[in-house]
């Protein structure tokens, strides 16, 4: 049984690609930072799938707890094959009062957290002759969102990082990919009315927000045999915005 280790899996896409990878046949190593009651629910929800899952607690702004999931994960299911960046943080503040603390943090949590996975994992895929990584940015890190340059910097980064591993890891059997949301129905949207969320989705060819189920086919399918020839690619799954 292959083995998806999903950071930041306690969110509302992180939770859809966990429970899509356990019905794949995978079994499910879950990583939160603070949502553990919603961690240990969506652990419940795939052993009740007949899959194997545990769930990590890690802050991956910290590099010694990176290094011990990447250890823990290990030790836990013998080996990784699938390496899931789903874990970030964002929030909307004009550009002219970001403080450098913020700036640090967003980029920390979004685009080093990933680096630091990758870095943690590399030794292991290169010993498995194989390996699969995901990273997940944002349509806005295609186009730019105002308000959002922290954010919006750190998932363009992720784009670059994918299509410079993709060449640079081709040749030991590791095949990197992205996936680039653009307005996922998720409790995210929260502090968003209703009326701003209707006339974002009046910007949308498709008319509608996406749901965390469609990003999380996405990654089934990059990760699958079916992708085998797929890498240093973005997929977009944004309703046609980009």
């Amino acid at each position: 049984m292959k083995t998806v280790l999903i950071t930041g899996a306690s969110g509302g896409i992180g939770q859809a690609m966990a429970l899509a990878f356990a019905r794949a046949g995978y079994a499910v190593a879950v990583h939160y930072r603070s949502q553990k009651e919603a961690a240990q629910g969506l652990k419940q929800q795939i052993l009740a799938l007949g899959r194997d899952c545990e769930a990590f607690c890690a802050d991956l702004t910290r590099a010694g707890e990176a290094e011990e999931l990447c250890r823990q994960v290990q030790n836990r299911f013998g080996r990784v094959d699938v390496l899931v960046n789903n874990a970030g943080a964002a929030e909307e503040i004009l550009f002219s009062e970001v403080e450098e603390d913020h700036w640090d943090y967003i980029l920390d949590s979004n685009l080093k957290s990933a680096y630091r996975m990758i870095h943690g994992l590399l030794p292991a895929f290169y010993r498995q002759q194989g390996g699969v990584i995901l990273n997940i940015s944002s349509v806005w890190g295609q186009v730019g969102a105002a308000c959002e340059a922290a954010y919006s910097a750190a998932k363009a980064g992720l784009i670059g990082l994918t299509k410079a591993l993709a060449k640079e890891l081709a040749l030991g059997g590791i095949r990197v990919n992205c996936i680039a949301p653009g307005g996922i129905d998720t409790p995210m949207n929260a502090g968003y009315t209703r009326e701003e969320l209707s006339r974002f989705c009046e910007s949308v060819p498709m008319g509608r927000m996406g749901k965390p189920e469609e990003v999380a086919a996405a990654a089934v399918f990059l990760a699958s045999d079916s992708a085998s020839y797929i890498t240093g690619q973005v997929l977009g799954v944004n309703g046609g915005m980009v």
